[in-house]
């Protein structure tokens, strides 16, 4: 990562995970941007006075590790490519720093909102076998358990910032790597990130009014599903073309993060 990014993250206040906890965003909007490294040191040094970032044992990155579900023809995928409203995704994640690894559910309603349900499980297991997980797994997802299996894996680092007024959350995932457990291959989009913004939609933004002077707009992309498409070729992306081809003129604009 650019030291300079982190050496601005380092200035801002600490919030701790307790203190996260205020930050409830009842009335909650998502939005999600794909950025150069140049960018995100932009955005920080526009907002850096008005924000806490998040502080674990002393450390404001954070390791990641997640494992993506799926059927063997890749069902969810299909249907998050052919756009469909309603859909899910079954996921595996690990906080490599704290050891803590959760089985989630995020599903999709047809009014555009994201439920997430998750339990915690002992890291390594196999939550198509254990009895706790199958039966989370049986009643918060569509799909017979049985079917499902490991799909592809994330990592990143992130970065977690909140506004002064609790108002906001913003998410900044760094050296983002895909590694597909079906066919072996490994991709990523570093040193491109991938920031996520989850507000109160009746407050002001000092944040969107950085981006709207940065002229960055919005973008909607999903790692399950561009590391899906970016590992394995043969598969149905008509619709991630562009979104492709979008990462890569980025990248060759940001050489180094």
């Amino acid at each position: 990562m650019n030291p300079a990014i982190l050496d601005i993250v380092n200035t801002m206040k600490p919030i701790t995970l307790d203190e996260m906890k205020e930050v409830k965003l009842m009335n909650r909007v998502d939005t999600k941007y794909l950025i150069t490294s140049e960018q995100l040191l932009a955005i920080l040094n526009g907002i850096h006075e008005h924000y806490y970032a998040q502080e674990i044992e002393g450390k404001r990155l954070a390791s990641y590790d997640t494992v993506y579900y799926d059927t063997p023809d890749l069902k969810m995928y299909i249907i998050h490519h052919n756009r469909h409203l309603v859909r899910d995704k079954v996921r595996v994640r690990t906080y490599v720093d704290s050891n803590l690894t959760f089985c989630e559910v995020k599903h999709k309603t047809n009014k555009g909102r994201t439920k997430k349900k998750r339990i915690e499980i002992q890291p390594g297991v196999d939550v198509t076998i254990d009895p706790v997980a199958t039966a989370f797994l049986a009643e918060r997802q569509p799909y017979p358990v049985e079917s499902l299996s490991p799909s592809l894996e994330t990592v990143f680092s992130r970065l977690t910032l909140v506004n002064h007024e609790k108002t906001e959350r913003l998410t900044i995932d760094c050296n983002v790597t895909f590694n597909n457990l079906v066919s072996g291959t490994f991709a990523s989009i570093a040193p491109l990130v991938i920031m996520e913004l989850k507000q109160d939609g009746r407050a002001r933004s000092l944040l969107k009014e950085v981006l709207f002077d940065l002229r960055i707009k919005p973008y909607k992309i999903s790692k399950y599903c561009i590391g899906t498409a970016m590992t394995r070729p043969e598969v149905k992306q008509n619709r991630f073309k562009k979104k492709l081809h979008r990462i890569n003129q980025l990248k060759s604009l940001n050489t180094k993060f």
